[in-house]
């Protein structure tokens, strides 16, 4: 027998995108600074381009859910904004 395994569903988000927030951030950065150091055109239009393809990327892979994602990121609880239990933990402990 052999099994067959389905595509994710469009909530899905198959791409892992702290990894390519990452990457984004260090072709900007090079991008600005290539810039800033008057390094040949080719090569900041090459790192601007590719700056631009990265969220383009995303978005035909994940849908514009992670896109949006990637560019602005969802921020989790402040340390200071109460106990900062994620829902799971907070079913484990009775009052």
């Amino acid at each position: 027998m052999s099994s067959v395994v389905a595509p994710p569903g469009r909530d899905a988000i198959v791409v892992p995108l702290p990894r390519v927030r990452v990457k984004l951030l260090v072709f900007a950065a090079l991008t600005v600074v290539a810039a800033a150091a008057g390094l040949p055109g080719r090569l900041v239009v090459a790192l601007a381009l590719t700056s631009l393809a990265i969220p383009l990327a995303v978005l035909v892979a994940g849908g514009g859910r992670a896109a949006r994602e990637l560019l602005f990121p969802v921020r989790g609880n402040s340390p200071d904004s109460g106990l900062g239990h994620r829902p799971e933990q907070g079913e484990r402990f009775v009052t």
